[in-house]
C-alpha cells in the first residue's frame, strides 16, 4: 500500500512553508537585486546562504529551503537541505525529493529528483576552475563553471568529492573522488573513483524459440 501523508500534516507543512517564505523574503530580495544590478557577482547571495546555513533544527530547514527557492535557478518545495549545508553558486537546481546532508557543499549542480548527497560531500563546478600560471595556481574562475548533473536517485556518500556528472541510480561511495562521468546504475569507489559493480543485472537477451517441426 503506498504511503499517504495525513491531510493535517500536509496542511501544516503548507502553512510553515508559507511562513518560511515570508521570513526568507528579505534575503531573497537582496539576492535578486544583486543578480539584476551586478550580473556575475555572488557575494551577497553567498553571505545570505552562509547566514541561513547555521539556523538549527526544523526552522532552519524550512527557512534555508525558502531562501533557495528565491535565489537558485530552481529549488523544489519538497527537498531537504541540512544544517551547515551550503550552495555556493546560484546556477544550481534542486529537484523534488533531494536530500542534502549536513555540511555538504553544492556548487553549480543540477540535482535531479530523489538524489541523496551525504554529509560533508562536495559537488564542485567541474574540473577547470583553477589553472597553474606563472608559477602559481589561479583563484577560482567563475567563467569556467560547468554545471554537473546528478541523475535521478543517485547516491553520493559521505565526504565524497564529485567534479563530473553522475548517472541515474549510481552510487559514489564515502570518500570517493570523481573526476570523470559516472554511468547510470553502477557503484564507484576510491581516488580516483573506479568501477566496483553494477547495481542491477542486465536483462537476459531474448532468444527466439525454434520453429515447430511439423510431424512427418
Amino acid at each position: 500500500m503506498p504511503y499517504r501523508t495525513h491531510p493535517l500534516r500536509t496542511a501544516l507543512k503548507t502553512v510553515v512553508d508559507a511562513a518560511a517564505l515570508v521570513v526568507a523574503m528579505p534575503f531573497g530580495v537582496l539576492s535578486f537585486l544583486e543578480k539584476r544590478l551586478l550580473p556575475g557577482h555572488e557575494s551577497t547571495f553567498r553571505m545570505c546562504a552562509q547566514m541561513l546555513a547555521l539556523l538549527p533544527g526544523l526552522p532552519g530547514l524550512f527557512v534555508r529551503r525558502a531562501y533557495y527557492r528565491y535565489a537558485l535557478d530552481g529549488c523544489d518545495a519538497d527537498c531537504h537541505i541540512g544544517f551547515g549545508a551550503l550552495v555556493t553558486h546560484r546556477e544550481a537546481v534542486i529537484e523534488r525529493g533531494v536530500y542534502v546532508g549536513v555540511w555538504a557543499l553544492v556548487g553549480s549542480a543540477h540535482l535531479r529528483e530523489g538524489t541523496s548527497v551525504g554529509s560533508r560531500a562536495s559537488l564542485l563546478s567541474g574540473t577547470e576552475l583553477h589553472e597553474y600560471h606563472d608559477g602559481r595556481w589561479t583563484p577560482s574562475d567563475v567563467r569556467k563553471l560547468r554545471q554537473i548533473v546528478l541523475g535521478p536517485h543517485a547516491f553520493i556518500g559521505e565526504a565524497a568529492v564529485v567534479m563530473a556528472d553522475v548517472g541515474a541510480g549510481a552510487m559514489v561511495t564515502a570518500g570517493a573522488v570523481v573526476p570523470a562521468a559516472v554511468p547510470a546504475g553502477i557503484v564507484v569507489a576510491g581516488n580516483p573513483a573506479r568501477f566496483v559493480r553494477r547495481l542491477a543485472a542486465e536483462p537476459a537477451p531474448v532468444v527466439a524459440a525454434p520453429p515447430a517441426v511439423p510431424p512427418s
